[in-house]
């Protein structure tokens, strides 16, 4: 999770190919026109001659999903617009998918299970729900080793965002 808006530092690539450094903050949150707005307004400040071309140079806010240098403002837009809807789990779940947007949105909508302290507290909650267990056996089973299971076998995937919160994710 981050305390940080999602923003990007767009620069100049004509100043920055000419060895300085002319750029500006985007909020990746913004509207797409006031984002390509600053990026022309940067643009027609630069102290090269000429200026056209730009690209990301860095970023904040993200998480653990990634921006790439060519990246589209609309992506990043769209990206950020995700963080800021789901901050705590956002930017790992892309990350998860490899940057897939649809797919990330479609575990958060579709496949979480919640936030629980820990895997074992998932698996005893998630059978306690579906079976009736006999007290005599309830001593018995290791609600670890279930958990364990299923996130070997693919059947759930976790993302861990500080102590005793792990927030669970079918994986269908």
């Amino acid at each position: 999770m981050t305390d940080i808006n999602p923003r990007i530092y767009v620069a100049d690539l004509a100043a920055y190919n000419a060895g300085k450094l002319h750029g500006v903050w985007i909020d990746a949150t913004d509207d797409l026109d006031d984002m390509w707005e600053q990026v022309r307004t940067m643009l027609a400040a630069s102290p090269e001659a000429f200026a056209e071309e730009h690209a990301i140079h860095d970023y904040e806010g993200f998480g653990d999903a990634r921006i790439e240098e060519y990246q589209s403002l609309e992506t990043v837009q769209e990206i950020a617009a995700f963080i800021a809807e789901f901050p705590e789990i956002g930017g790992a779940l892309i990350s998860h998918f490899c940057g897939d947007l649809e797919d990330a949105r479609r575990a958060a909508d579709e496949n979480y299970c919640g936030e629980h302290k820990s895997i074992a507290d998932y698996a005893q909650e998630l059978t306690e729900e579906t079976s009736e267990i006999p007290e005599h056996l309830a001593y018995y089973i290791d609600y670890e080793a279930m958990g364990r299971d299923m996130e070997l076998n693919g059947d759930i995937f976790t993302i861990e965002t500080g102590y005793e919160q792990v927030h669970i994710f079918y994986n269908h």
